[in-house]
């Protein structure tokens, strides 16, 4: 008998404006933090009303990266090409990092334009642009994904 469990498979992703890469550098030389990133309000338990990255369930037939463009579409309304994404070089599977269950995640990082529209759907009660600064607790480890993320953007 061996002792397994079921694995949930998801993709978060890290969307970025474009002046966050010109911010970094010039945070460089300023020593502050600077940049915006679209976090969604989640309408659902777990964590209902607290604040994520956009993402979800990899759904059958799908590849992590097309869930990945999916989720960021039905939640905040961004429309990016799976081309468009960078994997985040961490894979995201602590065994308590979800209370349903074991969930795996793949992070992405999209780069979108300032000024890119913001529509909250889906299963998101809100969507909005947050500075890096300052930023609200993350439901999940999004703090975790955020983190390695936007020190892979330096």
């Amino acid at each position: 008998m061996t002792d397994t469990e079921t694995i949930f498979y998801t993709a978060d992703v890290v969307v970025i404006t474009r002046d966050h890469l010109l911010r970094r550098l010039l945070n460089r030389i300023l020593r502050r933090t600077s940049g915006r990133v679209l976090l969604i309000q989640r309408d659902w338990p777990p964590h209902e009303g607290a604040w994520a990255l956009p993402g979800g369930h990899v759904d059958r037939g799908e590849t992590s990266r097309q869930a990945a463009v999916r989720e960021l579409a039905e939640e905040a309304g961004v429309h990016v090409q799976p081309a468009d994404l960078q994997p985040v070089a961490d894979t995201f599977d602590a065994p308590d990092r979800d209370p349903r269950g074991r969930y795996v995640t793949a992070a992405y990082i999209a780069v979108v334009p300032v000024g890119t529209p913001i529509v909250a759907g889906d299963d998101a009660r809100d969507a909005r642009w947050w500075s890096l600064d300052a930023l609200p607790d993350l439901a999940f480890d999004h703090d975790e994904i955020l983190r390695v993320a936007v020190a892979s953007t330096s």
